[in-house]
């Protein structure tokens, strides 16, 4: 009797898995979907880092904040860019750390901001994310 019991508490435990974790599952499963191509095939059996593709990803720096860091960091910008020059300054030091797309509309008021240095600064921050 304690034999079926243990078995259907199995089964039970083995449907609530694929049903609520099916993509972590799935993703296991299929590797094409993680590694790029010529990565699963390669020949000389070497990881092929970003940087010998040239390619720079202005999101790397985002995850080491979290999201209510992001939001509080945030807030932070929106009431620094009301003030003067400098505070418009350390707000957009804040927003060079941060590198979060949230931050493209007080980017964007940057750039309409009567000081040359606030604009150059935020379009070269703006510039990044292209």
């Amino acid at each position: 009797m304690l034999n079926f019991f243990t078995i259907i508490l199995i089964i039970l435990i083995l449907v609530f898995l694929v049903i609520f974790k099916r993509k972590y599952i799935f993703n296991t499963f299929n590797k094409k979907k993680l590694y790029p191509i010529n990565e699963i095939h390669n020949v000389n059996k070497s990881i092929t880092s970003l940087a010998e593709n040239n390619k720079f990803y202005y999101q790397n720096n985002s995850s080491i904040f979290s999201e209510f860091d992001k939001r509080a960091l945030r807030e932070k910008m929106i009431k620094l860019f009301k003030g003067s020059t400098a505070d418009k300054v350390k707000a957009l030091k804040i927003a060079q750390e941060l590198a979060d797309t949230s931050t493209l509309p007080i980017l964007r008021k940057g750039l309409k901001d009567v000081n040359l240095r606030i604009v150059e600064r935020s379009a070269d921050l703006i510039r990044k994310f292209k």
